[in-house]
């Protein structure tokens, strides 16, 4: 990249940003575009003609988790006001971090560390974007509360690979981007993450070690993949005191049931028709202790549907996601945190929660 061209790129960054936020960046934002592209002028790739180049890349992947249940309950203006400060605020700190937006997607983010430019601290960096990123959501959701909207959770994914780096597209369209199976892998591990949490690959903790705090070792089968794949929560970065809020929503009331559900699973985004039966066993306002007649692994997805027989409701549409197992007396029982659930979902369902905790 030529420094002529830096003015273009900055305004096609703010072009980017406000066709998909609806707000400019902050003059903060723009001094940093300025100065980051400034610093690594004679190391950017220019030439749209350029031969891809392999590249040593942190791809981190960032979804907003329930998006569509919200946007399917509140008018347009209440989610294009609850969507744009959190676009806006995350492109503020990705740029602040050094990362390269690769592309919007919806509610969901790509960003890049090390694709324009290779830097020693390109893993570090990604780790920090990633837990300003959910410090950030979480300070968010408390100005959402005292304006009466909902809460939103992010779900992030972190992996660090070798990928083909250049231009893709025509003269009519092109653009810089990634392709590899990395990216697929960092795509697949941000789908493993609950919200609140941020995952990385065995190959990104291995860089940043002795960096980061995180959890032990959780093993996932990926599709695509013969082996198991091993990923860790970011917990915190000490050296630099950022710690992922630890969400409450993981930690609400819970009482004990005995009520029979029915579930789908979900493959590769798709919801398989064929109808699975359970009971649970425990209920709380994000989650569900169950006994399954068919045992799921973890990391499975799932699509629920059960009576709440005191508000006289039946609670559908709830996506989960199997996060543990344990086995008691004989039982295996399987924890699914709930995913995504509609708001009025959610109010009967901490309604039924509170009416028997006030019952005891």
């Amino acid at each position: 990249m030529k420094s002529h061209s830096i003015p273009k790129t900055i305004s096609r960054i703010r072009k980017i940003v406000l066709n998909e936020t609806g707000k400019d960046l902050s003059r903060h934002a723009l001094r940093e575009i300025e100065v980051e592209l400034v610093a690594t002028d004679v190391n950017m790739i220019s030439d749209e003609n350029s031969d891809f180049q392999s590249r040593e890349v942190s791809i981190l992947l960032a979804d907003l988790r329930g998006f569509t249940a919200i946007a399917s309950e509140y008018p347009a203006g209440t989610v294009i006001q609850m969507l744009n400060p959190v676009l806006i605020k995350m492109s503020e700190i990705i740029f602040k971090h050094g990362g390269t937006i690769d592309k919007f997607m919806g509610d969901a983010i790509m960003v890049l560390f090390g694709a324009l430019t290779k830097r020693d601290d390109d893993v570090a960096r990604a780790l920090a974007c990633a837990v300003e990123m959910q410090t950030k959501l979480h300070q968010i959701n408390a100005d959402n509360k005292q304006n009466g909207l909902p809460d939103l959770y992010m779900g992030i994914g972190i992996n660090t690979g070798e990928v083909l780096a250049g231009v893709l597209g025509s003269d009519v369209y092109s653009e810089y981007t990634v392709i590899g199976d990395e990216v697929n892998m960092a795509s697949r591990i941000e789908a493993f993450s609950l919200r609140g949490q941020v995952l990385i690959s065995d190959s990104t903790f291995q860089l940043c070690r002795d960096f980061v705090e995180t959890s032990e070792p959780m093993i996932i089968h990926v599709k695509g993949k013969a082996q198991t794949v091993s990923v860790r929560e970011v917990l915190a970065i000490p050296t630099k005191g950022l710690r992922v809020p630890r969400q409450e929503i993981r930690r609400s009331h819970r009482v004990q049931v005995r009520l029979p559900f029915s579930y789908q699973l979900i493959r590769s985004g798709i919801v398989v028709p064929e109808l699975l039966s359970g009971t649970i066993h425990d209920i709380g306002y994000h989650g569900v202790l169950v006994e399954l007649a068919i045992p799921q692994p973890p990391m499975t997805e799932l699509k629920i549907t059960f009576e709440l027989p005191h508000v006289s409701y039946i609670a559908k549409d709830i996506y989960g996601k199997v996060v543990n197992q344990k086995t008691r007396d004989g039982v295996l029982y399987t924890g699914i945190e709930f995913t995504s659930i509609p708001p009025a979902v959610d109010t009967k369902i901490q309604l039924f929660v509170q009416m028997l905790i006030f019952a005891d």
